[in-house]
């Protein structure tokens, strides 16, 4: 995937500033258990707030240095979130540009305090995508990739977080999970937005496919490591590895043949009107 020279865009960089590590039995154990028992990168936007209070309190307001960062991994996500917003803003008539905040180990935010053990996630009360990229080597062990194109998908799907909180489809999750018998039922509009935000990552790397002259550019090849990293945090491959039963009652994110499945609808189509996951619902 080629990224060097492209735009950079504006990244808080809370890197260093120290946070809260996770709870007591810590570590990259800890991390995949909760990222398998929870999100797996991407919280649903609409019990953001509720999901983050489990992991601890409010945190302390720390502010970063906003700019383009200056090591590789800070400037690969510069770039990529930039590369995104220059694309939906060909969507969208007045676009309004999410954050995007850099942290280690803990951070405040708009939805309470943050932690690795989540993953990257959205806020929606903020605007605002967090990465600890310390995910990028979990990630890996999950059984995804770790090239750059796995990592622009994941940075890419939580930025279709933030589309949804604009068209309201977040919102209207949110009311449908409330009046929802049970939480299988639930469930089902949690997968559906998810899987949604699946299908816009593919629309942007549709759309930086094929690019050059220093711009984003995603090959076909490149899109075979967001597919294998699709494949591998699906929730029935989760339950599996994590020697569950699968059970896609207790599914939040989508099974990894719908993973595969809407990012390739997304990348075939460049459409974001071809990524109606909520039909039939």
């Amino acid at each position: 995937m080629e990224w060097r020279g492209g735009r950079e865009g504006n990244v808080e960089d809370r890197r260093g500033l120290g946070g809260r590590t996770v709870a007591a039995g810590g570590g990259a154990g800890a991390i995949i258990v909760a990222l398998i028992g929870y999100f797996v990168f991407g919280i649903n936007p609409s019990t953001t707030t509720s999901a983050l209070s489990q992991f601890g309190g409010a945190g302390s307001s720390e502010r970063g240095t906003v700019g383009a960062p200056k090591d590789d991994a800070g400037k690969f996500v510069a770039i990529v979130g930039a590369n995104i917003n220059d694309v939906w803003k060909t969507h969208f008539r007045n676009y309004p540009e999410p954050t995007v905040v850099l942290y280690d180990q803990g951070t405040s935010t708009g939805c309470g305090y943050g932690q690795t053990a989540m993953g990257p996630f959205y806020c929606p009360n903020d605007s605002t995508v967090y990465l600890d990229l310390s995910f990028w080597e979990e990630m890996g062990k999950l059984g995804g990739s770790t090239g750059d194109a796995a990592k622009a998908y994941v940075i890419a799907h939580e930025f279709g977080h933030h589309i949804q909180t604009l068209t309201g489809a977040s919102q209207k999750v949110q009311k449908a999970e409330r009046g929802a018998s049970g939480q299988g039922e639930a469930n089902k509009y949690s997968v559906a937005l998810e899987l949604q935000a699946d299908c816009y990552a593919g629309v942007w790397a549709k759309s930086a496919s094929g690019a050059s002259n220093g711009a984003v550019s995603v090959s076909s090849k490149d899109m075979e490591d967001g597919l294998k990293t699709a494949q591998a945090i699906g929730d029935d491959t989760l339950q599996k590895n994590a020697g569950r039963r699968v059970n896609p009652e207790q599914f939040t994110h989508g099974s990894s043949a719908q993973r595969v499945e809407w990012l390739q609808r997304g990348y075939q189509s460049g459409d974001p009107a071809q990524c109606d996951t909520f039909a039939g619902l």
